[in-house]
């Protein structure tokens, strides 16, 4: 079976671009474009200038010592958070800020729920002297205060969304909603493999840097570039691309993806779109979504601002109704013990979305001899009042 995009935009039966007309010249000359753009060899020098100067990769591979103690297997952690700005998003934002030069934009829109996304946006619209604005859900701007402060510090303009949950889903309305009103100046950093084709294969690209440098470091510190399993938590999923890239067509490679399961899977506030989704279109395309009987989308919740959305990316809605990545279900309460574990044993505070992947643990038994590793996709910096308010700190 093929897990890679194919050449109308789809991963099995899921993606495509299901768009307004008036969104359709936006979206078609980034389509005809992106490859080649992203093969010139003057993008690429300056793409991965940039990751090594600026972003600071390769970012390491790290060996949990004490955690695969305590859990007799042995766990690496792909350190994502030690990536300017703090996590993954920054690879996709660099890359598509030279994607938006060369096509002659001169300003810049994006979408974020945790905020990273946002800041990763407003921190290479700062470096290029672009104009960003970021729609933000209220909600989510109220929980993310600092880095709201840090978008506004650089100099992007920060638009609440006040319609529906007020949270990601509606913040990417509203930045559709600007596209289609500002089509030829504007470029949208859609900053997960979400949206219309490209945006999905386009995302997870930028990303794939993550497995790249997964295969070449693992191999000098385990003597093989395969590790038995890849581990990444799952909202709309670009970390998960990214770490899964490179192994998304070698079997030997187990794929784990790791949804929110907010207070309980089957307690109407979570995020575990693999177990409660239906195929729908959400921002464009075709996947798994959490919806009612009569198609309108569900509130998603999660204590994690990045994983509450109703959806999840077509490459990972064709990775789990395949079987080729297992999807698991993490709840608040694991996720935020797991970080703390995390905290304790590695002197690493991880952000609350890598937590769920990190409390997996508790859940799968590995051998000794598995090699796990796990993309520990952002720092627990902008989580500190959450987990000040949770563990009463």
């Amino acid at each position: 079976m093929i897990y890679n995009i194919n050449e109308k935009g789809y991963y099995g039966d899921f993606g495509g671009a299901y768009i307004p007309e008036m969104l359709y010249p936006n979206v078609e000359e980034l389509r005809q474009n992106y490859l080649k753009i992203m093969a010139e060899p003057s993008f690429q020098e300056e793409f991965n200038a940039l990751l090594k100067d600026y972003v600071g990769r390769p970012s390491p591979l790290y060996f949990a010592k004490r955690l695969s103690a305590k859990y007799n297997t042995k766990i690496y952690l792909k350190r994502e958070d030690l990536n300017h700005t703090g996590a993954h998003k920054i690879n996709n934002t660099i890359g598509q800020i030279l994607m938006a030069k060369r096509l002659g934009k001169h300003r810049v829109i994006a979408e974020t729920g945790a905020g990273q996304h946002g800041v990763a946006t407003a921190t290479v619209c700062a470096l290029m002297g672009i104009e960003c604005i970021v729609y933000m859900g209220e909600i989510d701007i109220a929980r993310q205060a600092p880095n709201v402060a840090r978008m506004k510090m650089l100099g992007a303009k920060v638009v609440p969304a006040l319609s529906g949950s007020r949270t990601l889903k509606d913040a990417t309305n509203e930045a559709i909603r600007d596209w289609i009103n500002n089509p030829i100046d504007t470029h949208y950093i859609i900053g997960s493999v979400v949206g219309p084709h490209p945006y999905p294969d386009m995302v997870a690209r930028f990303q794939a840097v993550v497995s790249e440098e997964i295969q070449w470091q693992l191999k000098e510190k385990e003597g093989t570039n395969k590790p038995d399993y890849v581990v990444a938590c799952v909202g709309g999923g670009s970390n998960a691309a990214g770490a899964f890239y490179h192994y998304l067509e070698d079997t030997d490679v187990k794929l784990i993806a790791v949804e929110a399961a907010g207070k309980g899977i089957h307690s109407g506030e979570s995020a575990a779109t693999s177990v409660l989704g239906k195929e729908g279109i959400i921002h464009g395309s075709k996947t798994l979504l959490m919806q009612t009987k009569d198609g309108q989308i569900t509130e998603p919740y999660s204590i994690s601002a990045g994983l509450d959305y109703p959806g999840v990316g077509p490459m990972h809605a064709h990775l789990y109704t395949s079987g080729r990545a297992q999807f698991m279900s993490i709840t608040d309460d694991e996720a935020m013990t797991a970080g703390l574990e995390l905290s304790q044993l590695e002197g690493i505070i991880p952000a609350i979305e890598t937590s769920h992947s990190l409390a997996i643990f508790n859940e799968k038994k590995f051998k000794p001899t598995d090699i796990v590793v796990i993309n520990l996709s952002g720092r627990g910096d902008k989580d500190l009042q959450n987990y000040i308010d949770y563990f009463k700190l």
